[in-house]
């Protein structure tokens, strides 16, 4: 068996990070995560879904039996009760992602607000909801709440100098997110076979890879360039556990997408990759025509953007939910091209570090140091 620091940080058997993935819920993918043995996140980004698209909060409200006009912190209360029922028996570890962009920080206070009141009121939870991963924004205006909280701290990063700057927040990990991630990316794109090892020779915190892991011999290279385990996301949206929480059509599509299958285009907070689709497509083709900064780097926000664009996205995703093949928008990774089937999150893990020790071993046999 294979184990790294992240084993031991978390209180794991196995270093994977089942990635929290918005907009929708994956609330069944976490549960089957901490059950299994690896950290399980909560996507709280789909929250924000409450605000503009009515079915997508739906999903997340019947995934816990909750009345549709519950309030957004509540929601995110009975999400972590459901939780905590579901893998008491296995006593699995379990966290929440949440994005912590200038655009969405009301949001992220209070969500974040939740989560310590939460662990606060009960010793179980404290013990087990341990983990707060935060993305999509500068985590060193965060530390004051969350490193007093006793929580583990992981933020998501594009750079060195973002990594860096997680260190001086205190954070206890550092994801660092290759270009080839699904959904939001860098303004830079930088992908994982650069930026992981330079993250990992330019810190001290322990380093976690994401951005096109999917397998075994994927997790392994994760290792070879110094990472001490992986975050993935794009694997998990192909499993039995994803739906209801993400559509079938949305699952359908990861299994469908071939050689060259994604592509990036405008996205709520920033660049974001998506599956090629029609609707995927035509976003692209108005990204580059409304807002051609995206592609050579230059940061633009949500209030500068064109409307259209935001339209485009916002419209995009409910349509997914719908079934609408030809206006749904759906996000995945570069690594959905190697996907082509649909296991359970057990499987998946199981299947994957059984790859990665069959790997390891026969390392001797593909080549001779001397």
């Amino acid at each position: 068996m294979i184990k790294t620091e992240l084993c031991d940080m978390l209180e794991i058997k196995y270093p994977i990070i089942q990635a929290g993935m918005g907009p929708l819920s994956t609330n069944e993918i976490c549960i089957a995560a901490a059950n299994t043995g690896i950290l399980g996140l909560i996507s709280s980004s789909g929250l924000f879904s409450s605000m503009y698209g009515p079915q997508m909060y739906e999903v997340l409200t019947k995934s816990v039996g909750a009345d549709p006009d519950i309030d957004q912190t509540d929601l995110l209360r009975e999400i972590y009760y459901k939780v905590q029922r579901e893998t008491k028996k296995s006593g699995g570890i379990f966290g929440t992602n949440v994005m912590v962009s200038a655009e969405l920080r009301g949001g992220a206070e209070e969500y974040i607000k939740t989560m310590l009141e939460v662990r606060e009121a009960d010793s179980d939870m404290e013990k087990r909801l341990k983990v707060i991963v935060t993305s999509a924004g500068d985590p060193l205006p965060w530390s004051e709440t969350i490193k007093p909280a006793g929580l583990t701290w992981f933020h998501v990063v594009p750079s060195v100098r973002a990594a860096r700057r997680c260190e001086k927040a205190g954070c206890d990990g550092i994801i660092a997110s290759g270009h080839e991630a699904g959904f939001h990316t860098a303004w830079d794109p930088v992908h994982t076979m650069t930026l992981l090892p330079a993250v990992a020779e330019s810190v001290k915190t322990p380093v976690i890879g994401a951005g096109g892991f999917c397998d075994g011999k994927t997790f392994v290279a994760a290792l070879a360039l110094g990472a001490v385990g992986v975050q993935m996301g794009t694997r998990f949206l192909a499993t039995k556990e994803s739906s209801p929480g993400f559509p079938d059509l949305w699952r359908d599509t990861v299994i469908k997408t071939g050689d060259m299958g994604t592509i990036v285009a405008r996205g709520m907070v920033g660049p974001a990759r998506y599956m090629k689709t029609r609707a995927s497509l035509i976003l692209a083709e108005l990204t580059a025509e409304r807002t051609p900064g995206l592609y050579i780097g230059k940061a633009d926000d949500i209030f500068s953007t064109d409307p259209e664009i935001m339209d485009a996205e916002l419209e995009g995703f409910p349509a997914t939910y719908a079934g609408d093949e030809e206006k749904g928008l759906a996000a995945a990774g570069e690594c959905a091209q190697r996907v082509n089937d649909v296991p359970t999150v057990k499987e998946l893990v199981e299947r994957i570090m059984k790859e990665a020790e069959e790997t390891i071993r026969d390392f001797p046999k593909n080549f001779i140091v001397q």
